[in-house]
């Protein structure tokens, strides 16, 4: 009985070790720490430690290739089920995608024909200019963005600037070689933009956060969650048709717009030439004064010629005499004919009057 009772005992226990023994190893692996330097390794050490690695690296490295095939088994063939739902996905887009780019280049060819029976004149768009754009740390603005393009390359302030995805701002002010482009989601920032679903109107209004708001929508305005909203163009500096997000219902009631653009950092952007509609007093301004010579107008302005009374020397002064003279002389019924004529070729020239 004490045999089996010494034996569970011990079971339960362990193997213990003497104390010396313990102590022992420890020293000796402080000493094996303390002493293994690179410096104090001799270089027959060095050189069998390295033809070592070099000949157990390549044995170690077949023999865990069947263990990491064997691993990635699972996970192989997971992915593979998941490319062929990717690429079924990815085919039953391409072919929606080319029912709705039939559909547009029928819709195109449908408006091409009611513009030349309506004889419409559309508002042209021009070729758009590419542009880099840099952040502008000491700008005006908080929400703005270099690009650089200027004036030299044909862009003006007004002009719409999108990006892969759709609309990212506006050019708001134009230098020689650079601009400075306001962001739709600056507080500074306000454009008019419409639901595609059904044109409701609103005032998207940034606020210097991810999402900019929709103020002045009406009290039941016509605007669901998801509605793709796109610019209005009824200030007449942006198009009509803009992409610019999606509208979203906010807990308070209004609406907001996650923006299309944020899809990909702002880095590349188009600048699209816009030609606005101008208003009629602006427009036959500048149609007078394209028709105006500035050869003509310049001496009539600059100065009174020699024709006025003032500036007349004592011929011409005689001249006009003559011609009033010749007037006086019909308003009685004599018949002076040279009288005018006299006073006419005085006041032409005044170098032959006597």
């Amino acid at each position: 009985m004490a045999t089996r009772r010494s034996t569970r005992h011990d079971g339960e226990q362990g193997v213990r070790f003497s104390r010396t023994l313990f102590i022992a190893l420890l020293v000796l692996s402080c000493a094996l720490i303390a002493f293994d330097r690179p410096q104090s390794r001799s270089d027959a050490f060095a050189r069998f430690r390295a033809g070592f690695t070099d000949i157990t690296a390549p044995v170690l490295e077949l023999g865990a290739q069947p263990l990491r095939a064997i691993k990635n088994i699972g996970p192989y063939f997971r992915r593979q089920g998941e490319l062929a739902e990717e690429n079924a996905r990815l085919r039953q887009q391409l072919i929606e995608a080319r029912y709705w780019e039939d559909l547009a280049y029928r819709q195109r060819d449908r408006i091409e024909i009611y513009e030349d029976a309506l004889n419409v004149d559309t508002q042209a768009i021009q070729d758009r200019i590419g542009a880099w754009t840099v952040a502008d740390p000491r700008g005006p603005f908080v929400r703005a963005r270099l690009i650089g393009r200027g004036a030299q390359s044909g862009i003006e302030d007004g002009y719409p600037v999108i990006n892969l995805y759709g609309l990212v701002g506006r050019v708001y002010e134009t230098g020689r070689r650079s601009a400075r482009v306001l962001l739709l989601t600056d507080l500074n920032s306000r454009i008019p933009v419409m639901a595609d679903r059904s044109n409701a109107r609103a005032i998207l209004v940034g606020d210097n956060s991810p999402f900019p708001r929709l103020e002045y929508v009406g009290r039941q305005p016509d605007i669901e969650p998801g509605d793709r909203i796109v610019s209005s163009g009824d200030d007449g500096i942006l198009p009509r048709g803009l992409p610019v997000g999606e509208a979203i219902a906010t807990r308070d009631g209004g609406w907001r717009v996650r923006l299309y653009s944020d899809q990909a950092p702002i880095d590349f952007v188009w600048v699209w030439p816009y030609r606005r509609v101008t208003p009629p007093d602006e427009e036959a301004g500048a149609g007078e004064a394209s028709l105006l010579d500035p050869q003509e107008v310049g001496p009539a302005t600059a100065a009174p010629g020699p024709d006025t009374p003032e500036d007349a020397g004592p011929d011409t002064q005689g001249g006009a005499e003559g011609t009033a003279a010749g007037t006086a002389g019909e308003s009685e019924g004599g018949e002076r004919p040279s009288g005018d004529g006299a006073g006419a070729a005085a006041a032409a020239d005044p170098e032959e009057v006597p």
